[in-house]
């Protein structure tokens, strides 16, 4: 027996998650600000897809002091690599739209999962990899920690709060734009 394929509203929707997906790229994913009584306003690393945007120099500057190794794109590899991943991401969607068969959509769904999964672990990996690892020899000695992937953290007179970016946004409603074809056409 033939499957039946995903109905052209599913198609569409699917087309509309490849479309969030592109639009990702222009914007950030993930952010790190930094607030002390010296810094009111906070300061920010701002991490896009392909790149490091924010007060960068002067929190290295201070995370000196601490001994902790400084944040450059040189020490995120992936972001030489990340955006050709999320085009290709945004074009196995799109071709899932245009071959409206489930099982492809279980497999770009799965994707999704494991890119997403890889992700929240690289990022994990990268923090505790910069906050354990401060210099012995640091000015100001402290005991290692590891910055919150999301949430908020102190430490000396610093209160970090690390938030999601709207490109993270727009990925994550891609996701369950994904899953709504598998309940609108469940008996498909």
């Amino acid at each position: 027996m033939k499957a039946k394929k995903l109905s052209l509203v599913s198609s569409l929707v699917i087309t509309l998650a490849a479309v969030l997906v592109v639009l990702s790229l222009f914007f950030p994913w993930w952010q790190m600000i930094f607030f002390a009584p010296q810094y009111p306003e906070g300061l920010n690393i701002i991490v896009y897809p392909n790149k490091l945007e924010g007060e960068i120099d002067i929190v290295n500057g201070l995370n000196h002091y601490i001994g902790m190794e400084n944040f450059s794109e040189e020490n995120f590899p992936e972001l030489a690599y990340l955006s050709y991943l999320v085009i290709g991401l945004a074009a196995l969607t799109l071709l899932t739209a245009i071959l409206r068969k489930k099982a492809v959509l279980y497999g770009l769904i799965g994707l999704f999962i494991i890119g997403g999964g890889l992700g929240v672990w690289d990022l994990t990996r990268a923090l505790r990899k910069f906050g354990t690892n401060l210099s012995p020899t640091a000015p100001i000695k402290i005991d290692p920690f590891v910055p919150p992937l999301l949430g908020h953290n102190t430490v000396a007179n610093f209160v970090t709060e690390s938030v999601l970016g709207y490109g993270a946004y727009f990925l994550i409603a891609a996701f369950i734009l994904l899953l709504i074809p598998l309940w609108k056409d469940r008996t498909r």
